[in-house]
């Protein structure tokens, strides 16, 4: 299966060609670009289908990162993978930012249960507890840097992410918070195109609310 991996969830924007046959990314192209995603996304889809000497049209999934993470980089992403779904009629599966970390976490290891926090600002965290074989202890959550403290202060297992020092943890070195390219191929080829179609996670509400005494009167 050629599974189309797709990432916006960042600051980051990429995307890659991942053959689950041979377990291996074909090709992958992509920049930490910032803002612009819309702009970039289908330029690096390209390049990354040239590069693994394939078509678009040769794809048999499309998988995206669904968030939490940047609330118009997975609008963009999202709306990327539904309409080329749609163009080629193949299934388009959506991946979350936190079982990407959890896989990535748990193929460096082997045997132990594996705790994502990721900071979300504000004094916030996601987070969200994967079992030793990878499956979802419980739905990903938004908490206090207090709470995610008290509830997670004994997990024992492998805590990873940009939050596992808030709540507590020691945090290895490097990038906590990439997102693995690979992983969202490989998690993306196994995932059941009927109960994970691609929906924006957003754990936390919109920043932008209307302003109370300043609605227009319809007629």
């Amino acid at each position: 299966m050629l599974v189309l991996a797709i990432d916006t969830s960042g600051s980051g924007c990429s995307a890659a060609v991942y053959d689950s046959a041979s377990a291996e990314v074909l090709a992958r192209a992509g920049a930490n670009i910032g803002r612009g995603h819309a702009e970039r996304l289908m330029e690096f889809v390209d390049e990354a289908l040239i590069a693994a000497d394939w078509k678009l049209a040769d794809i048999d999934r499309i998988a995206v990162t669904i968030g939490p993470g940047s609330f118009t980089g997975i609008r963009v992403g999202v709306a990327a993978a539904r309409g080329l779904a749609l163009a080629l009629g193949k299934p388009a599966v959506g991946i979350t930012t936190l079982e990407v970390a959890a896989e990535s976490a748990r193929l460096a290891t082997s045997g132990e249960a594996v705790l994502v926090i990721i900071d979300a600002k504000r004094d916030e965290v996601y987070a969200q507890v994967f079992a030793a074989s990878g499956e979802a202890r419980g739905e990903p959550e938004i908490l206090s840097v207090t709470a995610a403290r008290e509830r997670f202060s004994s997990f024992e297992g492998i805590v990873c992410g940009s939050g596992a020092s808030l709540a507590g943890h020691a945090q290895p070195g490097g990038m906590p918070d990439d997102i693995d390219i690979a992983v969202v191929g490989r998690l993306g080829a196994g995932a059941d195109p009927a109960s994970a179609k691609p929906k924006p996670l957003y754990l936390r509400g919109p920043d932008a609310k209307p302003q109370a005494g300043f609605a227009v009167t319809r007629a």
